[in-house]
């Protein structure tokens, strides 16, 4: 995968955070592999570039909490949920309460892996147009400072642009 994104996995087993780091690297992924929320809270700053992919069941807050979390400060950030404790019920209630997708183990990583190119995917949508959002409201702010319609202003408007 050619993003410059992340995945950040929360998962306080040892073994299964190894395999599930190795299956996302040998895909070409970028992974911040933690064993527990509070060590991915520190991760997690304001636009976060990447996804969140988390074990239900971690000591100290588990991964519904960190899931809550993360929607308090970052509504469109994607968090994956893997549990090997799941029913139907607890798939519905973290759906509901808006993660991107559940996973009970075992799981093949083949599927791990694929959900997690689609969170990336659109995890790299909602910032680009972020991104460009603030770009245009820039140039239109620059628009209405920098007074004129010659070809010389637009070449200056342009430059300042690409800065």
């Amino acid at each position: 995968m050619k993003s410059a994104l992340s995945v950040l996995l929360v998962e306080d087993d040892p073994n299964v955070r190894l395999g599930c780091e190795q299956a996302m690297l040998l895909a070409g992924m970028r992974v911040i592999a933690v064993g527990s929320a509070e060590e991915a809270q520190r991760h997690l700053v304001p636009e976060f570039p990447g996804i969140v992919v988390t074990d239900m069941r971690l000591p100290g807050m588990d991964g519904m909490a960190l899931q809550r979390w993360v929607r308090e400060q970052d509504a469109d950030l994607p968090v994956i949920i893997i549990t090997g404790h799941g029913d139907i019920t607890l798939a519905v209630e973290a759906m509901r309460a808006g993660a991107y997708d559940f996973m009970q183990k075992p799981f093949s990583t083949a599927d791990l892996v694929e959900v997690v190119r689609r969170a990336l995917e659109k995890r790299e949508l909602v910032l680009e147009v972020e991104s460009l959002r603030r770009r245009l409201d820039y140039r239109d702010d620059l628009e209405a400072r920098l007074i004129g319609r010659s070809p010389q202003m637009q070449t200056v408007r342009r430059l300042i642009l690409d800065v």
